[in-house]
């Protein structure tokens, strides 16, 4: 984000020494942090290139420490995740956490495969008593009727 050069120090100072549990980095800012005994990382989108990731979960294992590495992906990110396994020569354990398993059951109605036009707002004329109207806003429109001249020649 915004934070200043000394403001990002403290914040991975205050990490290392346990005055903060978490440490939430962008791309850039995780690149060149020597943090020792790293237990978790999670990747809350993977990186494009295959060696970033290697790199990131690489921390939890620094000096025969072992840790934990979760890696959120999307639908869209399947080739990423088939590229890291590629480049690594291994798969990565794959699961989904079953309360976001969604079954044909559990999918409200207003989300079906139906596609719908958005609904224009209905008039409320008729459900307005005649006393609690507004004024109408709508300028009119004069006529140019009789001046026998086109749009493009009144100009």
């Amino acid at each position: 984000g915004n934070k200043s050069q000394n403001a990002r120090v403290k914040a991975l100072d205050d990490f290392k020494c346990g005055r903060i549990r978490a440490l939430v980095a962008t791309e850039v800012a995780s690149r060149g942090l020597d943090i020792k005994e790293l237990p978790q990382v999670v990747n809350y989108e993977l990186p494009n290139v295959p060696e970033d990731y290697v790199h990131r979960i690489g921390r939890t294992a620094r000096a025969g420490a072992s840790g934990c590495a979760v890696s959120l992906v999307s639908p869209d990110e399947t080739s990423l995740l088939r590229d890291i396994e590629r480049s690594m020569r291994q798969k990565v354990p794959f699961m989904t956490p079953p309360r976001f398993e969604i079954g044909p059951s559990e999918i409200p109605e207003s989300t079906g495969a139906q596609a719908t036009q958005p609904r224009r707002p209905q008039p409320q004329t008729a459900q307005t008593p005649p006393a609690q109207k507004k004024a109408s806003t709508r300028r009119r429109r004069r006529s140019r009727a009789g001046s026998g001249r086109a749009r493009s020649e009144q100009r």
